[in-house]
């Protein structure tokens, strides 16, 4: 009986051995997904989402976080991925700036439909805001086009706009879908009331707006040196306002949204951005999902889905709040507590010593305390950033790196603040955090990209760029080497390992050894080898079925 249990042993032992080391995915010879079908007709808009804030912030701080962690489910890779370990086009995610450069004045237009209402004037109230703690109105502009309409708070001046518009412009370029939002200047005398205006009170009943309500309203705003007002207009979004996305699970009654909100890699990637910009105040009726009707096809509707309001980012809401520890604490941080619990308080706390700009439009953002990895958003409500992994952190640091710091300062300008300070500090802080933010998620990936298999007179080669070489993240070029192994589809290796040092922030490999069978199916596993860092990359490569030329068709990151 012994002899018979250690003979299955030894034999489980060898299989075991035997088998390879190359993860079991494998992919289609075909081109890579560029664009989702998830606008297939939705006849009828689905149900609004009533959100109760209070229970919304109980369950994401309290409830919802005890019963994921009894769960024991780990924390599985993103979906929502093609075979390049990119997001496809969608309702969601449109590949702008991580697909191809934009031009300057594309970022600073941002997403335009109508244009500015700044030039058509006067504009007609219709309505106050319902959310939200700032001033704001519905409002019409000349041509009829109707905006939300939004200030800076008295005692903060330029600062909300400031960060709106930045933020609104940078994620859009990102490729979220965000609202036309404009900077714009005006008078008291540019407004008009609507013969029908209302005004919402705090317990939501409605009554007529009159001009003395208006006159109120405008004298709690920040006045500009020069008697404008400055605000924020918004276009309001065409369709049917569904309420936002649920941070977990699916909208049931909407036939495209398939994918677990906590397992898209286009959510959870978005945490590397939002705390580069420092937009704490992500939560679910900062998100909305309208019911529009397709542009090519007015018999097709289907949902889209959206980010909205920024005006709490870049620091805004840790100096607005007077709270400098946004961004680096939940608003109930139990971890927090209980260290400072342990330690009678005596543990040093980074936001403790945060320095505090003194430029007029500038909030509490600064990159000096500023850790990438440590950021928290004001809750742990929204699920995709507490289900993130590294590989979610690489795909939105690739993204928030290709803004270049020129345009980053062109688009600070494009704001008109009265400081001049203002628009060099902006500029140097979003620098700062952008390069500290990629290198963190540099780091803790194999960051090679932009796989491309060259065809030489000696065999083929693949080729690749050190991302982290390739943005002067790292001094370590000169001692840095690469190993490539070739396998064929079955996991077996194929020859012998090829090893090139780095060529700087594109390197090619030796020609390595293709398998002969089928297509050509051939696996290189690409090993990063550097001062305290070694981390790999299977590149899946097969010959295109029309030109035979060898091509990447898979990457899968270790």
């Amino acid at each position: 009986m012994k002899k018979t249990s250690i003979s299955i042993l030894t034999a489980f032992s060898l299989v075991s051995c035997a088998r390879s080391s190359v993860p079991e995915v494998r992919y289609s010879n075909a081109p890579p997904v560029e664009v989702v079908d998830d606008r297939r007709d939705v006849p009828n808009p689905p149900a609004e989402r009533e959100l109760v804030r209070a229970l919304y912030f109980f369950d994401g701080t309290f409830h919802r976080r005890i019963t994921r962690a009894l769960e024991l489910h780990g924390r599985p890779r993103a979906l929502g991925i093609n075979a390049l370990d990119e997001v496809p086009d969608s309702t969601w995610f449109t590949n702008r700036i991580g697909k191809r450069d934009l031009t300057t004045e594309e970022l600073i237009a941002g997403p335009t439909e109508v244009g500015s209402p700044e030039p058509h004037k006067p504009w007609t109230i219709h309505s106050t805001k319902t959310t939200g703690e700032s001033v704001g109105f519905i409002m019409s502009d000349a041509r009829g086009e109707r905006f939300l309409l939004k200030f800076d708070r008295r005692g903060f001046p330029e600062i909300e706009t400031t960060a709106h518009v930045i933020v609104n412009r940078l994620l859009w370029a990102s490729g979220y879908n965000v609202p036309e939002d404009h900077l714009v200047f005006l008078r008291p005398s540019d407004l008009r009331l609507a013969e029908d205006a209302v005004l919402e009170d705090r317990t939501g009943k409605e009554r007529p707006m009159t001009q003395a309500d208006l006159a109120h309203y405008l004298g709690r705003l920040e006045v500009e040196p020069d008697g404008q007002l400055r605000g924020m207009a918004s276009l309001l979004l065409e369709g049917t306002l569904l309420g936002g996305h649920p941070s977990e699970g699916v909208r049931p009654d909407d036939p495209n949204d398939r994918i677990p909100h906590e397992l898209r890699r286009d959510l959870r990637g978005a945490l590397p951005i939002f705390a580069w910009l420092d937009h704490v105040d992500i939560k679910e009726d900062n998100s909305l999902d309208v019911w529009v009707t397709d542009p090519a096809d007015p018999q097709r509707h289907y949902v889209k889905h959206y980010f909205l309001d920024f005006g709490k980012s870049l620091g805004a809401r840790g100096t607005i709040s007077y709270d400098p520890r946004a961004g680096h604490e939940y608003n109930v941080d139990f971890a927090k507590m209980w260290g400072s619990l342990v330690f009678l308080g005596f543990l040093p706390r980074p936001w403790e010593n945060r320095p505090v700009p003194r430029e007029r439009g500038v909030a509490l953002y600064e990159a000096e305390t500023y850790d990438p990895g440590a950021w928290k958003p004001h809750t742990p409500a929204y699920t995709p950033f507490l289900t993130a992994d590294r590989f979610d952190r690489f795909w939105g640091a690739k993204i928030l790196m290709r803004f270049t710091p020129e345009q980053l300062r062109a688009l600070v300008e494009s704001l008109r603040m009265s400081d001049p300070r203002a628009v060099d500090y902006l500029t140097n802080t979003l620098v700062a955090r952008q390069r500290a933010t990629a290198r963190h998620a540099f780091l803790l990936v194999n960051p090679l990209d932009g796989f491309e298999v060259v065809q030489t007179g000696q065999g083929p080669t693949i080729c690749f760029v050190d991302l982290l070489l390739a943005y002067g993240l790292s001094t370590d070029g000169p001692q840095t080497r690469y190993v490539v192994t070739s396998h064929d589809r079955a996991g077996r290796k194929l020859g012998t390992p090829r090893v090139v040092s780095s060529q700087g922030a594109r390197s090619c490999s030796a020609p390595f050894t293709a398998a002969q069978a089928r297509d050509g199916y051939t696996i290189l596993r690409i090993e990063t080898r550097r001062p305290g860092f070694t981390g790999s990359t299977l590149v899946h490569v097969a010959r295109d079925p029309g030109s035979q030329a060898p091509r990447v068709i898979g990457i899968w990151r270790e």
